[in-house]
């Protein structure tokens, strides 16, 4: 039997829906976000090396500081408000070296943001640098309302995490990342292990791939925000667009009541990409080059991401301008290859997926990768986070694929707020 709530409890309850109701209401009103940063070392005879210091700066727009910018030795901690896309706020940390002991940086981990609406960047400590006694330094970090988020978002706080891992110098320093490719006369950095960022391909030679929740890879391309996907072994540049194409298109429609997976058939979608949609490409249409699309099919139980390649590469279409993602290209955009490195990892961890890949859309979307146990099915990505087969005939998002010339130049850091752009 339900018991009958005094006039007491009753009020206690209303008083709780309505301090929720607040919470939400600051929320939607400016974004919030709350950076830790944590600082560790080895102890060692006088070893110190901790934070002293946090000062903000307004770099665009309307942010400002939620609360004032606060530190101990091992933590600094601010929050922000973000009223519109492209406010911007700067933070420096001091790192002191305040033993007698020269510190090295052994490692520095950045956590995943978790919402694609606010970005994170840090930069000026990087690892393998050498804090010598009574010197110090200072990490820099940039919170960004995503200039291309075009309406509120559902999710309006991001947190992230910077772990600064200092040991005792033993008079030589950890040697920093290897650069990366040098393309369009920028040598892109190479990620440290679990950040956002470019990293070498370990399934195919010579080839380097974007991961992670919110990378630096934006460049303009046809006056729209495009982002690199991929720097291919000879140098040519894979690009999707940031945004999928409005609307949605069936992959074919012919061959059947559900279509055809046969993007050589061709597809509709092929025609229409390379057709009707190319023609809509007015500026830098001559930096595309025609490429061959990879079309083999995929097993939806797959847990081997390697054969699942060899698979895919196994079939290849005839040369186009313009695709689409394949499955395993969007399975090796994430950074959590413990949980999110085949079909069947990625299926089962999918919420995890989600947050550490920057493939994932508001919308589903088709890849080029027909259901190798099917003559209609296709793979898609979900907004979800996993990839699931649909019928061809079915009407879904579309993310263009193309690839660009070696020898184009670029100018730009690939930030959000300052992409690459083709010279």
């Amino acid at each position: 039997m339900h018991k009958r709530l005094n006039r007491t409890q009753r009020n206690y309850m209303i008083m709780g829906l309505c301090a929720i109701l607040l919470i939400m209401a600051v929320g939607y009103a400016a974004f919030q976000s709350q950076l830790k940063i944590t600082g560790t070392s080895n102890i060692g005879s006088n070893f110190l090396v901790r934070i002293t210091g946090i000062q903000s700066n307004v770099q665009s727009g309307s942010a400002s500081n939620a609360i004032e910018p606060s530190y101990t030795d091992t933590t600094a901690t601010f929050k922000t408000n973000l009223v519109s896309p492209g406010d911007s706020m700067k933070y420096d940390i001091t790192v002191a070296n305040e033993g007698n002991i020269d510190a090295v940086l052994n490692s520095i981990k950045v956590s995943n943001s978790n919402n694609e609406a606010i970005t994170f960047e840090t930069s000026g400590i990087e690892e393998g640098d050498e804090l010598k006694a009574s010197e110090t330094d200072i990490l820099t970090v940039i919170v960004t309302y995503n200039p291309s988020i075009t309406s509120q978002p559902e999710n309006t706080t991001a947190t992230i995490t910077v772990t600064l891992d200092y040991g005792q110098s033993g008079g030589s320093v950890t040697p920093p990342t290897p650069e990366g490719p040098t393309v369009g006369g920028i040598t892109l950095p190479l990620a440290s292990d679990g950040a956002d960022g470019l990293y070498q391909d370990e399934y195919e030679s010579g080839r380097f791939i974007y991961k992670g929740a919110n990378p630096n890879n934006y460049i303009t391309f046809n006056n729209e925000l495009w982002r690199i996907l991929s720097v291919e072994a000879d140098g040519r540049i894979k690009i999707v667009r940031n945004e999928l194409l409005s609307g949605g298109r069936a992959f074919d429609t012919t061959g059947g009541e559900y279509g055809s997976n046969s993007w050589d058939r061709p597809a509709d979608l092929k025609t229409y990409l390379n057709g009707e949609y190319l023609e809509s490409i007015t500026t830098n249409q001559d930096k595309i080059v025609p490429s061959t699309w990879s079309i083999g099919g995929v097993t939806k139980d797959n847990n081997d991401l390697a054969g699942q390649i060899a698979d895919e590469n196994g079939t290849q279409s005839q040369t186009s301008s313009v695709g689409l993602i394949t499955a395993s290209e969007y399975l090796r955009g994430n950074t959590n290859k413990e949980q999110c490195g085949s079909n069947m990892l990625n299926n089962d961890n999918y919420n995890t997926c989600k947050i550490t890949n920057w493939l994932v859309k508001r919308s589903f979307y088709w890849t080029i990768s027909p259901n190798a146990s099917s003559s209609y099915g296709i793979f898609l990505v979900s907004s979800f986070g996993d990839l699931r087969s649909s019928g061809a005939g079915g009407t879904i998002a579309v993310l263009p694929a193309i690839t660009l010339s070696s020898d184009i130049s670029l100018s730009g850091s690939g930030e959000a707020l300052d992409p690459f752009v083709i010279n």
